[in-house]
């Protein structure tokens, strides 16, 4: 699997779900079922890529400021959430986390930032192919601490100063 592969089924999924991460989850790994186990893990594989490249402050101050807190875990379901949008608001929010601001159209707490079971997907796919728990993906490991510049989370001035348009959107 590609690329390009993975993100047409990221899109595929939360198009049919309607936005529903929990419903994409469902459907993701039922995509998933259709591939062989290598291409499983693959798709684990660019997940766990791009789950670990969103591992920054900034991304975390974003999740602070959409969900009105975001503790570690939080922060962890809000990545795979923010994979599940899709290449251009995963691609511009990593780039400018800020941008986020214009890269949704919408954003409800209640259902948004929470792409928990995304993240659970291949693993799941993967079992109901093979009937064995997935191997380990060969990745280095991951950071240990987010990457950037660290800021205090609970700084509203500081939020605002990092994510201006984000804060004037979304922000307390």
């Amino acid at each position: 699997m590609d690329e390009t592969e993975f993100w047409e089924l990221i899109d595929a999924t939360r198009e049919a779900a309607e936005g529903d991460p929990e419903e994409q989850a469902d459907l993701l790994v039922e995509r998933l079922c259709g591939l062989d186990p290598e291409g499983v893990l693959d798709f684990a594989r660019h997940f766990e890529a791009r789950y670990r490249r969103a591992f920054t402050w900034d991304l975390w101050a974003a999740a602070w400021v959409l969900l009105d807190g975001a503790s570690d875990d939080v922060f962890d379901s809000f990545r795979c959430w923010l994979i599940g949008q899709g290449r251009e608001v995963y691609e511009g929010a990593v780039h400018d986390p800020d941008a986020l601001a214009e890269l949704l159209d919408d954003f409800d707490e209640e259902i948004d930032g929470d792409g928990e079971e995304l993240g659970y997907a291949a693993d799941e796919a993967y079992e109901q192919l093979t009937g064995v728990v997935a191997p380990e993906l060969g990745l280095a490991p991951a950071p240990a601490e987010p990457q950037g510049t660290p800021l205090d989370l609970e700084d509203d001035q500081a939020l605002a100063e990092r994510l201006p348009r984000l804060w004037e959107r979304f922000g307390a």
